[in-house]
């Protein structure tokens, strides 16, 4: 009896901090990424799965025997990804994956952006999400001065906002400002596949500020934020101090890496308007967003301010960020 006693006790001992540990355990949410196989999305669902969520990826069946797709889907079996075979398009299957998780998060592309709509259905007839991402990972849409075609895609995604709001689904919004990944290589030169090391075209005066984040520091910022209630139904701002650049401060930057000065040539704003008036698609969606960005300063221009806002480097200080120097080391 006291043997049985002393065994009882010593499982006791030691039984909370195992159920701590399965709290802890239990206590990050369940994530459903949908659009997690494109180019931000792939970074969004390795940061959930590093980060200890289970993580599911909702995938059609043609993705799955995708050739193309079947490194990426390989590294997420590997990193313990659940996948989860549905469509945007098809309601009954948005609903049952989404019955499985606690947070939805949207990486939709940009010609799937207006159908998130579809999303939101789902997720009211489901009853159980306790927030949802739509995709966004750029500007803050509701603060731009964007000229066409940029200002209906900005358009769309204010919508969506709009609709999420107007349903009470709980939300969080991230503004990731500028991919490093798509500006960095180039210094956002078209039809160049380095930075410049001769000569380089700034549009506007050069002066506006951007922010320029690696991507991987995204997904991990973004799944950050899943279980902070400080996020909860805010816009969350990724915009590292070390990673705020005007332009003439970039190529200042690069001249000293490179140990050259460029020639560089300016276009003014109404340079700038005519050539995204008179460019194809989708070079005059890409003129139009750097005009956003790089002349009218639509990352930097306007105060975060606690009412709609946080931003992410203050709320995880711990978070060690590739900086834009850093980041350019590796073209030098």
């Amino acid at each position: 009896m006291l043997k049985a006693l002393g065994r009882c006790t010593l499982f006791n001992k030691h039984r909370p901090p195992g159920n701590r540990r399965r709290n802890k355990m239990a206590e990050k949410s369940k994530i459903l990424i949908i659009g997690g196989t494109g180019y931000i999305g792939k970074f969004i669902v390795e940061a959930s799965a590093k980060y200890g969520h289970p993580t599911f990826l909702l995938v059609r069946e043609s993705t799955l025997s995708d050739p193309s797709k079947s490194a990426l889907i390989d590294s997420f079996k590997k990193s313990g990804v659940h996948f989860v075979t549905g469509d945007l398009y098809d309601h009954e299957s948005l609903v049952k994956a989404i019955k499985q998780v606690d947070v939805v998060i949207s990486t939709v592309g940009h010609l799937q952006l207006g159908d998130q709509g579809n999303i939101i259905a789902a997720i009211k007839e489901a009853g159980n999400v306790k927030k949802f991402y739509p995709s966004e990972f750029g500007n803050d849409v509701d603060r731009t001065h964007a000229v066409e075609p940029a200002k209906t895609a900005f358009a769309t995604k204010a919508g969506i906002r709009r609709a999420i709001e107007a349903e009470n689904i709980p939300h969080t919004y991230i503004s990731s400002n500028c991919f490093a990944g798509y500006f960095l290589p180039t210094l956002a030169q078209p039809g160049v596949t380095a930075p410049p090391r001769d000569k380089v075209v700034i549009l506007g005066d050069g002066n506006a500020k951007a922010v320029y984040n690696d991507e991987h520091d995204i997904g991990t910022y973004t799944i950050k934020t899943v279980d902070d209630p400080r996020t909860l139904n805010k816009i969350v701002y990724i915009k590292p101090p070390a990673n705020i650049y005007s332009f003439n401060e970039l190529i200042s930057l690069w001249e000293k890496k490179i140990g050259k000065t460029l020639e560089k040539v300016y276009l003014s704003e109404d340079q700038v308007l005519k050539n995204i008036q008179e460019s194809p698609v989708p070079l005059n969606v890409v003129l139009s967003i750097s005009h956003s960005i790089l002349v009218k300063g639509d990352q930097t221009n306007f105060e975060i301010k606690p009412s709609f806002g946080v931003e992410a480097s203050a709320l995880y200080p711990d978070v060690k960020y590739t900086t834009v120097d850093e980041y350019l080391n590796r073209f030098v």
